[in-house]
């Protein structure tokens, strides 16, 4: 006897299916929605990995584009964790140029490592620091946006206090002087700011695609790179007026 039967046997009617029922029935179970999950950090970890979040976003997407909620979604984390880490954007700015300044300076410490030569060791150290620059325009944008950074911060004053430190070195090996960071004669801080403002300058240039006029009317295939070096090397023939 079929459960039909049976169930008519006893007086019970099997039960109507509903055109609800039915749809329900023929449909096919929906899968449970999966909750999106932030990216788990160790405490310390999170800090960097915001940092490289924010570097990341600076490179692709410019200044402006550089938010505490875009860092957050770049680092698929919480909106709420850069503030955490950086109290607001003008922290996050800062602590992000600290990181440009020591990137910076570990590129100019090694930039003399292959030179074997007085003259290659003179233009490694500007060579480096078009090149690192280049490589990296949103950092090195920022590290100068002094009206954006704090630097009573101690990580962003340390490094910037570092990188001015490099400079006066080099310019004390080329004029074969020790130069003390603190007290500067009249002579030595002209050697530094006028180093210092050549090279920014021509840096600052390329950058903006303001030295293509020049270089297209050199001969062909000289560089950028090559340029730069004429501007160094060349004698200051210039006679003042008396």
């Amino acid at each position: 006897m079929g459960k039909s039967e049976t169930r008519a046997a006893h007086g019970v009617r099997p039960p109507k299916k509903t055109p609800s029922a039915s749809r329900a029935a023929s449909r096919s179970p929906r899968r449970p929605a999966v909750a999106k999950t932030e990216t788990p950090y160790h405490h310390g970890a999170l800090r960097e990995a915001l940092l490289q979040a924010a570097e990341r976003v600076l490179e692709r997407d410019g200044l402006a584009g550089l938010t505490l909620r875009a860092v957050a979604r770049e680092a698929g984390v919480s909106h709420a964790a850069p503030t955490h880490h950086f109290g607001d954007l003008t922290g996050l700015l800062s602590e992000l140029a600290a990181v440009g300044f020591r990137q910076f300076n570990a590129a100019m410490a090694s930039s003399c490592d292959t030179a074997t030569t007085p003259l290659e060791r003179a233009l490694a150290r500007p060579k480096a620091y078009v090149a690192y620059a280049q490589a990296h325009p949103g950092m090195y944008g920022i590290m100068f946006r002094t009206e954006r950074l704090d630097y009573s911060r101690p990580s962003l004053h340390e490094a910037a206090e570092a990188s001015f430190a490099g400079l006066a070195n080099a310019i004390g090996m080329m004029r074969q002087e020790q130069i003390s960071e603190d007290a500067l004669t009249l002579n030595q801080g002209a050697a530094i700011a006028r180093a210092w403002s050549m090279v920014h300058g021509f840096t600052t240039l390329l950058l903006d695609g303001r030295l293509k006029d020049i270089l297209e009317r050199l001969p062909e295939g000289t560089t950028a790179e090559r340029l730069l070096e004429a501007m160094l090397t060349a004698p200051v023939t210039t006679k003042l007026p008396v």
